[in-house]
């Protein structure tokens, strides 16, 4: 039976074919290495698309993975496929018509750019350096970038994108450099790996080293390559690339009717031949000491394990970030991302965070349609934009009364931000004052339709609390129609009184009269109008809060109701509080402070 498989890895794009458009540089001063010794002369071998403009405003930069190179798209249609085409391009969110974007190889690849493959300087045997290559760090890797920015003449980055590996460089630019880069998109990454991860790392080294054929690093000009064990260490790497469920739906229907290739390993079952397939042409394309090197360089990338350490490595950072994770990558989980999260929403940093749901693993930021899904994301921090597709905001008329108690100049961190409409407006509003604007949002379809409109949101279940956000952080935060939807709401309650120096809520009145008598002349569920009209068995709400119960609530917590304002939303009407609004109001928007 054959079996076609579909955009799996980088693997399934590239060849061993010349890189055909790349170009290369030479750095004669030497590298003097963050954990001792130096490089006497760099090569960097490197890619570009688009046109710099006359002040270099619109330079990219695009990291790759380890197994990467500087082939990160397409230069026409005759080319061969890139590892990121289906984010770089003409029209694609790293739009070439409007950046000039560089993909640089790292250094110690084997791809063009110096690496344990390369002639000793000086050498007079010719002798490559093999495992004599010095280790080197992510330090060392943007340092030789730094440089090829300078003989290109540019001296800030528009953004410097990258994933996984490439993500870790991402984050060592701006945090070696904070003002690098107006923008830094770190996407399926970390501060650093986890202790599972180092593990895969050291299994996958062990392979090589421990092939008859790897003769110490030195079996350059030999009959044979450690083939077997970097084979081995490209299995296993593939493995920590998928998710559970990926590899389910991909060989669980033909588990026991493999692919007939030529091999030496085990190929009983279908996720074996396909491993062995894998591992055998990537020994076509990489060299095992590159692996060695670019893997133990990723395994010493630390930027810290706390989020005080994360606050202290990101404090001069001036740059905006996205980060993006993927829900099934475990080698890079989406909790990782969070902790960078949580220290720059603490350093008041302006970022956008999303967590992508998909079955794809790791490799999804490699996959298109992934890259569709968190593309727009990408697409909107780097455009900033004049080509923004946000539909125009709506308000109901209790959000109207929020709009009107936000003062300009201040900071707002909406909660259950939605679309962002309020926020929005809020901006609009006061579109002549710096405002420090925020949402946090966990549906992926609003976290969208927000950063589309400019404006910073990260993904968070607000029923974990509000750990990303130190005290006093906001002069305002508001929880606009959630209430009703929130799983503890005393925890939530106490936690943006902690964040805001004032909170505003507003929440639909399930002791409305024309509720209670649905109830009670027909038999039947509330529905409560507006937003938060749903049949039982959809509703999103867990609870059914009246005005009374809320004021009982917050009575007991000892917090002090600043404003209250009730409306009959049916009617558009304002209900005085002389006139019983737990009867007539249909929602409520409280301004509440601690006591």
């Amino acid at each position: 039976m054959t079996r076609t498989d579909e955009n799996l890895s980088t693997d399934d794009i590239r060849s061993d074919e010349p890189l055909a458009h790349a170009q290369t540089v030479w750095f004669d001063e030497p590298l003097a290495l963050e954990r001792g010794g130096e490089l006497p002369r760099i090569r960097c071998c490197y890619e570009t698309w688009g046109t710099l403009n006359a002040d270099a405003s619109n330079a990219v930069l695009a990291c790759h993975a380890v197994s990467g190179d500087s082939h990160a798209a397409r230069h026409d249609e005759a080319d061969q496929a890139g590892w990121w085409d289906g984010l770089i391009g003409p029209g694609l969110p790293i739009d070439t018509n409007r950046f000039f974007v560089v993909c640089p190889n790292v250094l110690g690849g084997c791809r063009g750019t110096t690496g344990p493959g390369d002639v000793c300087d000086g050498d007079d045997e010719a002798t490559p350096y093999g495992a004599e290559f010095p280790r080197i760090t992510l330090g060392d890797m943007v340092e030789v970038q730094r440089r090829l920015a300078g003989y290109l003449g540019i001296e800030k980055w528009r953004a410097i994108v990258g994933g996984s590996l490439g993500g870790h460089q991402a984050l060592r630019w701006v945090t070696r450099y904070p003002d690098c880069t107006h923008t830094c998109v770190a996407i399926a990454t970390s501060p650093r790996l986890t202790s599972q991860s180092l593990g895969f790392d050291v299994i996958a080294r062990n392979a090589i080293q421990s092939d008859p054929h790897f003769q110490g690093g030195q079996y350059y000009g030999g009959p044979n390559r450690p083939n077997t064990g970097l084979a081995i260490a490209r299995m296993l790497g593939h493995i920590t690339y998928l998710s559970v469920e990926a590899m389910e739906a991909k060989f669980d229907p033909d588990r026991h009717d493999p692919r007939q290739i030529a091999s030496q390993f085990e190929q009983r079952f279908s996720i074996g031949s396909y491993l062995a397939h894998q591992g055998q042409k990537f020994t076509t394309r990489f060299d095992a000491n590159s692996y060695i090197t670019l893997s133990m360089a990723m395994d010493l990338f630390d930027l810290g394990g706390t989020r005080l350490k994360l606050m202290e490595t990101f404090d001069e950072c001036t740059c905006d970030f996205l980060l993006i994770s993927f829900s099934s990558d475990w080698l890079f989980p989406p909790a990782q991302s969070r902790e960078i999260v949580n220290a720059l929403t603490a350093l008041d940093k302006r970022v956008t965070f999303a967590e992508i749901t998909t079955n794809a693993g790791h490799d999804a930021f490699l996959i298109d349609r992934d890259m569709k899904t968190y593309g727009p994301l990408v697409q909107e921090r780097l455009w900033q934009s004049t080509d923004r597709t946000a539909s125009p905001v709506q308000l109901t008329v209790a959000e109207e009364s929020i709009l009107d108690l936000i003062p300009a100049g201040i900071s707002v961190l909406d909660l259950g931000c939605g679309r962002g409409e309020l926020l929005s407006a809020i901006r609009d509003r006061h579109s002549g004052t710096p405002m420090r604007l925020m949402g946090v949002e966990v549906a992926q379809e609003n976290i969208l339709a927000t950063a589309m409109r400019g404006l910073d949101v990260i993904d968070y279940d607000l029923n974990i609390g509000l750990p990303a956000f130190i005290d006093d952080q906001f002069d305002v935060v508001i929880l606009n129609a959630t209430l009703q939807a929130v799983e503890n709401v005393v925890a939530l309650l106490e936690e943006m009184l902690r964040v805001g120096k004032r909170t505003i809520i507003s929440f639909p009145n399930f002791a409305y009269k024309a509720l209670r008598e649905d109830y009670v002349t027909r038999g039947r569920s509330p529905r409560a109008p507006g937003k938060f009209d749903f049949d039982w068995h959809n509703t999103p709400n867990r609870r059914f809060p009246t005005i009374a119960d809320v004021h009982d609530l917050l009575s007991q917590m000892q917090v002090n109701i600043v404003q209250e304002i009730y409306w009959d939303v049916t009617t558009s009407r304002h209900v005085p509080t002389t006139e019983d609004p737990n009867l007539h109001a249909d929602t409520a928007v409280l301004v509440l402070q601690r006591a």
